[in-house]
Parts: C-alpha cells; structure tokens; sequence
C-alpha cells in the first residue's frame, strides 16, 4: 500500500489544488453554504480513518441532552436505505447504518437520530418535526461545506495528527492542513493515558490555534465489563477469545487487551464491513467473541452468535472537560 501511495506521488498536487480551490469558492461565497436558524454542530476531521467521531458525537449527547433537545444526522454509510430515515423502533444497522443505530440504541429515549446523505435536506426535515430539535449535531460532515454549521468541532488522533500528514493519495487528509482554520475546536484523541504537559505543549504548537480556537485532549475510557444482549462479564474473567474488529484502527482496543494479557485471536475486517454469510458461518464456531460496539449492531441480531457474543463499551474522556463544556454552551446560549 505504501508503495502504490509514493507511486501516485504526482497526483497528490492535482488533488491538493482540487480541494484547495473548492475550500477557497466556499469562503469567497462563490458556492453557497446554507445556515440555519436550530445550532448545528459539526463533528469530523481532515483525515480518512478513524479519529473518533462516534465516541464524541456520544459525549457531546451525554452533554446536551438534559438542557436541549438533540438530533443527530449522519449520512447513514453502507445502510440498504436511500434519503431522509428517521431511528424508529423498526431501525437497524440496515434501515439507518451501524453507527446511528448504535446512538439510537443507546440514547432512543434523549435524541433524535437521522440519516440522509443530502445533510440540507436531512436538517431541514428535522426542522420541520413537531418536536423539532433545538441542536443538531452533525457527524463527519467536516467537509460538507453545503451546510454551513454555526460550530465545528475537528478530530485528530496523537499518533496521526494532521500538521504531519499530506492530502490523498500520499497521505490520509481529504483536504490540505488549512481546513483547520474552520474549526472552533480542536480536540486531539486517542492521547496516551500518561500524556504530560510537556507533550501537550509540543503538540499546541504544532497546532498553532489561533485566539478563536480551543484545543483539547482526549483519551479511550474502556469500560471493565463486557456486554451482550442478556449478559455482562468482566474482562478481568476473560480467558481466550475471539476479537472480531470492522473498524478504521482497531490497534488501541488491541493494545488495551494486550496490557491486561489476555489471549486472543484477532478477526480484522475493514471498517464497516458487511459480515457475510460464510463470515457469520465462521463466527458460530467460536467459543466466545468479544467486538466493538458498532460491530455488536450489525452482529446482534444474528441467533447463532447470541450466547456468545459481546462487546466493549468506550467513552472518552477529555481534559478540562468543564472548559470544553463551557465552549459549547456558549455557542448555543449565543
């Protein structure tokens, strides 16, 4: 893959010029973004992969939905549906994509969730709800300049931050490095549970945030206790499992397990896989899997894999989280 990545080398200026120049007719209003009068909050990156989006988008609800009411919308990736789909009792990981459906099976009785690959469209039937929202929150849609979002909020990771990267096809950004010049926050994720303040230095000035810019740092809180559709196990009690992953980096959950030593072998698809028959044939052979989350979503309906099935809830954990807090309210209450 690295090799085929310096091979299309010469391509890189071409795509850096293409995302440079439409970034660039969006802020001169040559093309139109539309806002809103409900706050919209977006949540994404500059990069391809993941950075977190879906832990955040969980915090900023866990945030929110005691004081306002909360919609999400998502583009809904490799759902079997097509437009505006609201969560509903009927959703699954099909109707609405693994991901919605994972915030809808979490906080059904808080949020809103929908999806809709046309965010303007997807904003505007929210609004139009009788219990319209009063905050919507975007995710991955860091990019979708269409919609111009009151408050964006942009994700990297510590181990791949964005000022050391280079757009696509050499590198990983969707866009060049100024795209972070929109953002209201910066939160950098995936930090080492030991990061001091001389790290966080380095990494602030590599960030170089303007006066108008937050930033923040952000690490995975994996929880001690598995859960499945019926049952909880400790993951101290653990012995030898199977670890099936379809997510973009999957190597912190590994290391997490590898640091409480246990013994694993490790099923890695791609991100959003779509686990097939001969897979789901494969899985029932397993004594006992351990996934994530969003990979539970798409596995938990299947009845061969129910007693034996369970997955590892994450959170995040941000420094001066009453900062970041606070800068949210403070948009909103604006």
């Amino acid at each position: 893959m690295k090799i085929l990545r310096y091979i299309l080398f010469p391509i890189m200026p071409f795509y850096y010029l293409a995302t440079w120049l439409r970034n660039k007719l969006f802020d001169l209003g040559i093309k139109k973004s539309k806002s809103y009068s409900t706050p919209v909050i977006c949540v994404g990156n500059l990069s391809v992969g993941g950075t977190g989006k879906t832990p955040m988008i969980e915090h900023l609800i866990t945030v929110l939905k005691n004081e306002y009411k909360v919609a999400t919308l998502s583009r809904g990736y490799k759902r079997k549906t097509k437009g505006f789909q609201l969560g509903d009792k009927n959703a699954s990981a099909e109707t609405i994509g693994d991901e919605p459906f994972q915030f809808y099976n979490k906080f059904k009785e808080d949020v809103l969730v929908a999806v809709d690959a046309d965010r303007q469209n997807g904003i505007e039937q929210l609004m139009n709800l009788p219990n319209a929202p009063e905050v919507i929150l975007l995710d991955d849609a860091y990019q979708h300049r269409k919609v111009e979002a009151g408050f964006n909020i942009l994700l990297t990771t510590y181990a791949n931050p964005y000022f050391k990267d280079y757009v696509l096809p050499t590198g990983n950004l969707r866009e060049p490095r100024s795209g972070a010049n929109r953002a209201n926050i910066i939160v950098v994720t995936k930090c080492p549970d030991n990061l001091n303040e001389t790290d966080k230095t380095l990494v602030l000035k590599r960030i170089n945030a303007d006066e108008n810019q937050h930033v923040f740092f952000s690490n995975i809180a994996y929880a001690e206790t598995l859960l499945s559709a019926e049952k909880t196990m400790k993951v101290e009690d653990l012995t030898s499992f199977c670890l099936v992953t379809g997510i973009a980096n999957s190597k912190p959950l590994t290391d997490f397990l590898e640091t409480k030593k246990l013994k694993f072998d490790h099923l890695n698809f791609n991100d959003h896989h779509n686990f097939s028959p001969a897979d789901i044939a494969e899985l029932s052979k397993k004594e006992l899997i351990v996934t994530t989350e969003k990979d539970f979503m798409r596995l938990k309906d299947y009845e061969v894999l129910k007693d034996k099935l369970f997955y590892l809830p994450i959170a995040i954990a941000v420094d001066k989280e009453p900062e970041f807090r606070d800068t949210i309210k403070a948009y909103l209450t604006a």
